[in-house]
């Protein structure tokens, strides 16, 4: 029994790490949790129903956890990749997200637009245009001409640099991990009845409320979400996360002024500025929004199945 994942646990539930020792050694047993709850109160010391589903699923998920975190550890030590500071970084993340963050950039890749960039010798020119903004892209590019691996022109070869440096954004974990707190934070949770679909078919009633429906994600009620979820596995609602934000043409987005901070990077009218601000935006329109979006409805989702789940204990 790996004595850190009793402790967590025991710290969570602020209950003592003997207790949750007792119910683990019951549950890894073959004991349910209503047998334990019901029977078996004197070996826990009286950690009731609620308590020990709540432990039941922290102890899933941090095996599940500690499973995976070895898995990625060895596998960036075969690359010969895995330096002292991403193996601390990789044993102290807290949730699989945070864990497949700092492990993207490691994982075995498709043949991707930016790995053919790479390919091709693309690299030294999308590092030097991000580096020095006032550097004419396209009389660089001239240098880097690749008919044979598809880069016959500038321009190729600037979609390149653009493909290249996108997919290297999007696998920073740190850039990642802020947009998507940032995202719950701000983020509304939107739903729409799906285009064709009749609002006036008896069946469609229930999901009423939602045909036209948004909600700060962070505070979405469980019955709410776990709604909008139904709808949407029936092709009835479309659901998307939004910010509440006025599009401007020609303007970047909150999310693409956020990575834009983040990068370092301001608009100055240089010459090399224009390719700049496009694959800023490429990175999130391409790489990052819709992955963000799974990744917070996943969470929002396991949190009102949670949640809907201690109801129905408590009742």
């Amino acid at each position: 029994m790996d004595q850190l994942i009793v402790s967590q646990i025991a710290a969570e539930l602020k209950v003592r790490p003997a207790q949750v020792k007792a119910a683990v050694e019951l549950l890894d047993g073959g004991a349910t949790v209503p047998f334990i709850a019901r029977y078996r109160k004197e070996a826990t010391d009286g950690l009731d129903d609620i308590q020990l589903r709540e432990l039941e699923a922290r102890l899933a998920y941090l095996r599940e956890l500690a499973d995976r975190r070895e898995a990625v550890l060895k596998n960036i030590a075969e690359q010969g990749k895995l330096t002292p500071e991403l193996e601390a970084a990789i044993r102290s993340a807290p949730t699989k997200q945070e864990l497949e963050d700092l492990y993207l950039p490691y994982k075995v890749k498709r043949r991707t637009k930016g790995l053919i960039a790479r390919e091709a010798g693309l690299e030294p020119l999308a590092d030097k245009l991000f580096a020095d903004p006032t550097l004419d892209p396209l009389a660089e590019a001239a240098a880097f001409l690749n008919p044979e691996a598809g880069f016959a022109d500038a321009h190729a070869v600037l979609d390149g640099v653009r493909d290249l440096l996108s997919e290297r954004w999007a696998e920073d974990a740190l850039l990642v991990g802020k947009l998507r707190e940032w995202l719950w934070a701000e983020g509304l949770f939107q739903s729409k009845l799906m285009d064709g679909k009749s609002p006036d078919v008896p069946d469609h009633a229930k999901f009423r409320d939602y045909f036209d429906y948004a909600e700060p994600i962070r505070t979405v009620p469980s019955h709410r979400a776990l709604a909008v979820f139904r709808g949407r596995t029936l092709e009835l609602l479309d659901a998307k996360l939004v910010l509440d934000e006025e599009i401007v043409v020609g303007q970047p987005t909150l999310a693409e002024g956020r990575i834009a901070s983040h990068l370092g990077w301001r608009h100055a009218n240089r010459a090399g500025d224009t390719l700049i601000r496009k694959t800023i935006g490429w990175t999130w329109k391409v790489k990052l929004s819709l992955s963000l979006e799974r990744d917070l409805f996943a969470r929002l989702r396991e949190a009102a199945e949670a949640t809907a789940i201690k109801v129905f204990a408590e009742n």
